[in-house]
């Protein structure tokens, strides 16, 4: 195999590696607002799509790698048509970018008893925000 044809195939399993777990964590979200019978979000749903599309063209230019390497313009023309949409996708969800999806809490409770400062529970802890973090990971992968 030359250079050219693992290189192929490594940034496809790269793609696929980054790719999945985008689908994954969206379709969560689309799961989510079919339950409650509303309309999912258009920055959500537009990257979903985007990236189900490219999971499943990533596999098929893989598994087909012996035909796609005859018609390597054609594969390449839809490589950049999928560049221009994600970058599409990640600017419609651009505004997960500025919001913080975690923080240091005080878990714990400070009681006084007679001028002695006492502390009972945990003083600390760190509170993420899950729908946001999967929001943000995937505004992430979509940049990736």
């Amino acid at each position: 195999m030359s250079f050219s044809g693992f290189s192929f195939i490594l940034w496809r399993l790269l793609q696929i590696l980054t790719l999945i777990p985008t689908m994954g964590m969206l379709a969560w979200f689309v799961h989510i607002y079919d339950s409650a019978f509303t309309r999912t979000p258009t920055s959500i749903l537009v990257l979903f799509i985007v990236s189900v599309l490219g999971v499943a063209w990533t596999i098929g230019t893989l598994f087909l790698y012996t035909r796609a390497k005859h018609s390597a313009g054609f594969v390449a023309f839809i490589d950049l048509l999928f560049v221009g949409a994600f970058i599409g996708a990640v600017y419609a969800l651009r505004g997960i970018a500025s919001q913080d999806c975690s923080n240091w809490g005080r878990t714990g409770t400070y009681n006084t008893n007679l001028g002695i400062f006492t502390v009972s529970g945990n003083s600390y802890g760190f509170n993420v925000n899950r729908p946001c973090a999967m929001l943000k990971a995937c505004f992430a992968f979509g940049i990736m």
